[in-house]
Parts: C-alpha cells; structure tokens; sequence
C-alpha cells in the first residue's frame, strides 16, 4: 500500500483528515443512558433473497465496508447532515444490530438514511446510528436473525486488500458476524495513519473477509500482540461470552500464512 499512500498523500483534505482523527479517537466510554428507549445502535440491513442467496464472505464483506463507508462518509463529518446522530452513538456504548431483508424489504431499506455496498453480488446497507426507540418502522420490521447462510470457501484473499479475519471456533451466525467485521472495520480504518486510510478509501474501503481456523488464529493472535493487526472483543451481548475476540482485521500484506 505504500506506493498507493505516497500517490494520494496530496489529495487529503480537512474534511476527511478530520472524520478519520474522530475514528481514531476510538468509541464508546459514554455508556447507556437510563431510559432504554434511548440506547443508540446502528441498524444494518442484510439483503439475504430466498433465491439464490450470496455467499457468507461476500456479505460479510459487503456489511463491513457499508460501515466503514458510512463512518468516514463527509455527512457524518463537521457540520454534515448526520453528524449529531453519529456521534451521539459513536460516544455511547457502541451496538449494531443486523437485520435481514428481501424484495420489496430490501428496497425499503433503500429509502432510510444509509450506505449501500455491494460485493461480488451480496449486498448490505449500513444505516445512521440512532435510538434504539425510534428506529424507522420499515427497518424495526425486519428480521433480526433467522436466516443464516453457509461458510464458503472463496480462495485466498487479495493481497492488496485489508482482510478481516473471523474466530470461526465462535460459530456465529451471520448477523453476529457481520456487526462484529463492522466493528473490525471501524476500529482498523482507526488505527490506520490518515494517509494509509485515505489511500484505503480510494479503494472503495474494500475488503476481504475470511474465517480463521485455530491454528492460523493463534498466529493472528500474536499479530495482535505485536501490534501489527487489531482485534474485535465482544461485550458479550449475544452469542458469545464477553471479551471474546471475535475478528481481527489486517492491513495488506500482513496476514499470516493458512
């Protein structure tokens, strides 16, 4: 990625400079507030049709560039049209809740405050944050769950791309997983210098989502631990127990060997 930085360095601009220095500040710490009504999440909707369904890796992958789209998108931005909802939930007890749609579901979807990302045929939309009170009633309808999809087995990812890893040990479905790549997307864009982010944001913020198996996960887990990769840990809300490492998400050219 290096030559792609040093290609682009000049095209950086306040605006982007300065929704990445808000990402990098990292989330959460505010906590719930004490009606529940006002608890914020971001609601992401899954396009899962009856027939002919995507493969798991292309939606996860789709899920997770939706929301490091959105998160970097200049109307979240100062003085953008969607920058007090989210804020107000990147500074709260961060969520994501996945849902799943269909036909005329999906294309209802379509019509609510977001961003859409297809990747090789699946598709995903990542909605602005909000209270979990006053969520769209097109969206509340939606599914969460129910659905889930098989593991694939689609190659080696590519090496110019970031990858984000999933603990495939947790077995979680698909919704489960698409939230947490969201996070692992959120939390790499962060970590990344502006330029390095910049650069990936000229891609699309494309990426390629894979599951790891125990022996390659431990060899991600000492990336971790070296601070070359960055790593997803669960609250424990659902599915799995808290502090479980769920993802973890690489730049370019550092993912350790299957």
């Amino acid at each position: 990625m290096t030559d792609s930085v040093d290609a682009v360095t000049r095209g950086l601009d306040a605006g982007f400079i300065a929704r990445h220095a808000e990402l990098a500040q990292g989330y959460g710490g505010g906590g719930d507030p004490d009606d529940p009504a006002l608890v914020q999440a971001m609601q992401m909707v899954l396009h899962v049709p009856k027939v002919d369904p995507p493969e798991r890796s292309a939606l996860l992958a789709a899920a997770a560039t939706a929301v490091v789209r959105l998160c970097l998108d200049p109307r979240v931005g100062p003085d953008g049209e969607w920058a007090d909802r989210y804020l107000t939930w990147k500074r709260s007890r961060i969520r994501k809740v996945a849902r799943r749609a269909r036909g005329a579901q999906w294309l209802a979807a379509g019509e609510v405050d977001g961003v859409t990302v297809e990747v090789g045929g699946a598709q995903a939309r990542a909605l602005v944050p909000g209270p979990v009170g006053d969520i769209d009633p097109r969206i509340r309808k939606l599914q969460i769950g129910g659905t889930d999809l098989e593991p694939d087995e689609p190659g080696p990812p590519d090496p110019e791309l970031p990858v984000l890893w999933v603990n495939s040990d947790l077995g979680m479905t698909v919704g489960k997983a698409a939230a947490q790549v969201g996070h692992a997307s959120m939390l790499l864009a962060g970590a990344l210098p502006v330029e390095w982010a910049y650069a990936w944001s000229l891609r699309g913020f494309r990426c390629s989502v894979r599951d790891a198996g125990p022996r390659q996960w431990s060899a991600l887990c000492d990336e971790v631990r070296q601070g070359s990769a960055t790593a997803v840990r669960d609250a424990g809300f659902t599915e799995v127990a808290p502090g479980s490492t769920t993802v973890i998400a690489v730049p370019p050219g550092t993912a350790p060997a299957a």
